[in-house]
């Protein structure tokens, strides 16, 4: 059975403010239990800070996060391998997962088949260390070169590197996320649940467009299209999830990109209230 989790990236700004450690705290008093770390630095303050949430607070510290090359503020897998490795072992972590490939290399066929060979060869390096890479899909995955998806491409040219399917994406890439799954499910242990939510047109909106403000009002259609809270808005949770945990999914990760004016913590406590309500309360 799948456990369902917190993605971090949604802490970042808190963490930054009142410490990782307060965090994971506010987390673990929500009923989550399990954390996939992005976007908070892997200092030694806190990584101490995640350990002791581990023996503390019971969080399991299920998945890190790496970029490519260099990037501000993450650790790569081109620089910093041995670094990520001792991290992993030091948090007893299993899978490391990788936000996005540099976009430079998904701009041609070339290109990408010199990403995968590269990351191919770093994924089989991570494995001997016990350690299991991941790549987590975006919705420019689904453009196409030569009549074949990005993400297709990727999965095909990298059989050693695992894929973190992302819900949202999948929608917003033109895909159906439970079709993804079942396509990608013999190398997907990892999932991200971030709904889909299609917003009202506000007001002001369609006064700007009787006014003959073509670009507000082609500006708020754009932003209709919104991240929300697992359940609140159009996707099909409880067949995703029934079919994550088909597929032998280890971990589901809450992730929501964008609040709209809530608090992360509320929208995480709406997130968890919904899928318990849905029938998946023993996932926590």
């Amino acid at each position: 059975m799948p456990t369902i989790g917190v993605q971090a990236m949604m802490l970042r700004d808190h963490a930054k403010e009142h410490g990782v450690g307060e965090s994971l705290r506010r987390v673990a008093e929500l009923g989550y239990r399990a954390v996939e770390m992005s976007q908070i630095p892997m200092t030694p303050t806190n990584v101490e800070a995640m350990e002791r949430a581990q023996q503390d607070l019971g969080i399991d510290i299920a998945s890190l996060s790496a970029s490519y090359l260099p990037q501000r503020g993450s650790d790569s897998l081109s620089e910093d391998l041995d670094k990520i490795s001792t991290d992993c072992e030091r948090l007893g972590v299993r899978y490391l997962r990788i936000g996005m490939a540099p976009l430079q290399y998904l701009t041609s066929i070339s290109d990408v088949a010199d990403f995968c060979a590269g990351v191919d060869k770093v994924a089989v390096e991570l494995a001997q260390r016990g350690v299991r890479l991941y790549y987590h899909n975006h919705h420019v995955e689904y453009g196409r070169l030569e009549g074949r998806t990005l993400l297709d491409i990727i999965y095909d040219s990298a059989p050693n590197l695992g894929l973190e399917v992302d819900v949202h994406w999948v929608q917003r890439g033109g895909d159906d996320p439970v079709r993804a799954l079942r396509r990608y499910g013999e190398r997907t242990e990892l999932v991200h649940l971030k709904d889909y939510r299609i917003a009202i047109m506000p007001p002001e909106a369609i006064e700007a467009r009787a006014a003959g403000d073509f670009a507000a009002f082609g500006e708020a259609w754009r932003d209709l299209v919104q991240f929300a809270e697992v359940g609140e808005g159009t996707l099909d949770f409880p067949s995703i999830i029934t079919t994550s945990a088909e597929i032998g999914a280890e971990y589901l990760f809450v992730e929501q990109d964008q609040f709209y004016g809530r608090d992360v913590f509320e929208c995480l406590r709406i997130s968890r209230d919904n899928l318990i309500a849905m029938g998946f309360g023993e996932m926590f």
